[in-house]
């Protein structure tokens, strides 16, 4: 399953994540901190679903009351 979203409140403007059989097998993300976005994604590679989502879910950024992160939980909840 391919997940194309367009996250709000944050910098990145899109995230495609592929995912197969309940299993994250690549995260792209557009705009943001490229370094630290690249470090998640790649952290997640090989993740189930369900644990990306319980460790992400509820991050914030600074002030904000979302984050990239919290985003990408989002983006996940889609592949359930």
């Amino acid at each position: 399953m391919n997940i194309d979203y367009i996250p709000r409140g944050v910098c990145s403007r899109s995230f495609h994540i592929e995912v197969e059989d309940g299993t994250i097998q690549d995260i792209q993300v557009v705009g943001g901190c490229s370094g630290n976005l690249q470090g998640i994604s790649s952290l997640l590679r090989g993740m189930k679903v369900e644990q990306a989502i319980d460790r992400l879910e509820g991050i914030r950024c600074g002030a904000k009351q979302t984050s990239c992160p919290d985003q990408i939980a989002k983006a996940l909840k889609k592949a359930l």
